[in-house]
């Protein structure tokens, strides 16, 4: 059994014919693990994303970082392995995006054809539809 819990997220996506689909995600949490910076010291959220930087001295850069759940921010000077882990849970965050653009895209596809074959065997189709 898996002493650390699972974390998730459900995010529902209504379709434009009314159908709808949810995206769950489930992320493993270790509480002793430094949360990192993409983690909002309000409300926990693993969203939190960069909206200044700029470079600072010695590799480091001075960041302005912004929860977009609850509106938290905060502002500080940052070494390279703090961005680096912040870039790449940004390139997971942007991966899972794509992901989800293309189920959406599937299921709209899936639902458009699906309303098409049925007007299509109802009859309500015809050659000046085109």
């Amino acid at each position: 059994m898996n002493s650390q819990p699972d974390r998730h997220s459900v995010r529902r996506i209504v379709l434009p014919s009314g159908r709808a689909i949810e995206v769950v995600r489930f992320h493993d949490v270790d509480k002793h693990a430094d949360p990192g910076l993409h983690v909002c010291g309000s409300c926990q959220c693993d969203l939190v994303q960069p909206i200044e930087w700029v470079d600072a001295e010695d590799e480091r850069w001075e960041l302005t970082l912004e929860c977009p759940n609850c509106g938290w921010g905060t502002h500080g000077v940052y070494d390279r392995d703090e961005i680096d882990q912040l870039e790449e849970k940004l390139d997971d965050g942007l991966v899972q995006m794509l992901n989800d653009l293309q189920r959406l895209s599937q299921a709209n596809m899936a639902d458009e054809v699906e309303r098409f074959a049925a007007a299509l065997h109802s009859d309500l189709i015809l050659p000046e539809d085109f």
